[in-house]
């Protein structure tokens, strides 16, 4: 395993990073792990060196973070292990938003869930419109002066706002942003327009989700094949986000590339993020202990500067759809 100091801060984190949302309860959705088929998964990651784990209060509705609390405390010494976790959506008894008293109320239920005294890294899952970000910022670092959090990051939001946020953030004296979760993969790379500048200008570390794209650069597939994997059968937002005629040539050359050095497309894909100096930790979804295996194996992929090229030549814009000019969000 590889690790690095994440951002501006004494964060110590595996280049791996587990992504829970896989973690949970199949009520949810269809392809996540109950709790009993979890913790090996876990024990499994800790074990193998990975120490950072990204979840959200929103994922199964507070059984991923339940899980996590309890797999550190059964497999790991807490001081050892980073933990990330976010909030914006609305949860049984909390209605979406980042107001002073949505943002105190989710964070005390991400300890009480997570069974822990402080989050490592505490994000917003997503920009609020509804309240001031000053109000936002403000309540944010009154929970890490308490030390209930040690430090902050954010996720998909356009460039702009998060400029926007980091600026007052320091205007105010306000605790600064130190991550950006963003969604970025060889499928979408839209972030390389103004996000990923701003983050690398400011010093901010990258944490890249859904890297494989949903599963879909982790399978040879044509676009009238069904799909083999319970997620892409049921995850709406795959076909919306990825199934364009040029991502199968995208595909396609993500293939012949891996054919040629002797690599799974999985490892290919996730090695092109690693080579990316701003990247910090992927944030991998699992559901199978030789997911794992499959993921630590990329950081021994080494690419060369024409194998990087050859990969990202077919590339097309894509819209974003993450988020988007309604102000109406996608989970």
């Amino acid at each position: 395993m590889e690790y690095q100091y994440l951002g501006k801060s004494d964060l110590y984190v595996s280049r791996i990073c587990l992504g829970m949302m896989s973690f949970g309860s199949p009520s949810w959705r269809p392809w996540v792990l109950s709790e009993e088929k979890s913790y090996p998964c876990i024990a499994k990651a800790l074990s193998l060196g990975i120490n950072f784990f990204d979840t959200a209060n929103v994922y199964s509705y507070g059984a991923s973070e339940m899980i996590l609390g309890k797999a550190v405390r059964q497999y790991a010494t807490r001081e050892k292990v980073v933990i990330a976790t976010k909030g914006f959506y609305p949860m049984p008894g909390l209605e979406k938003g980042l107001s002073r008293a949505k943002i105190r109320m989710a964070v005390h239920g991400s300890l009480e869930r997570l069974q822990t005294d402080y989050i490592d890294l505490y994000q917003i899952h997503r920009w609020d419109y509804e309240t001031p970000i000053e109000e936002t910022l403000s309540a944010l670092h009154e929970l890490v002066e308490e030390g209930k959090i040690r430090y902050l990051g954010a996720s998909s939001m356009y460039a702009w706002q998060f400029a926007k946020a980091n600026y007052l953030a320091k205007h105010l004296g306000k605790t600064p942003f130190i991550t950006m979760q963003n969604h970025y993969n060889l499928i979408f790379r839209e972030e390389e327009r103004e996000m990923i500048p701003l983050c690398q200008d400011l010093g901010i570390a990258i944490l890249p989700w859904s890297p494989l794209a949903r599963g879909f650069l982790t399978k040879t597939r044509k676009s009238h094949m069904q799909s083999p994997s319970e997620r892409m059968r049921t995850d709406l937002q795959i076909s919306r986000m990825y199934l364009e005629e040029n991502d199968f040539a995208v595909l396609d050359r993500l293939e012949k590339i891996a054919e040629e050095k002797g690599v799974t497309l999985a490892q290919l894909a996730l090695s092109w993020l690693l080579h990316k100096p701003f990247v910090a930790a992927p944030i991998l979804g699992m559901t199978r202990e030789e997911h794992l295996l499959e993921a630590l194996s990329s950081l021994n992929v080494r690419l060369s500067s024409e194998e990087i090229e050859r990969l990202e030549a077919l590339y097309k814009t894509h819209p974003i759809l993450t988020f988007d000019m309604e102000r109406k969000m996608i989970v």
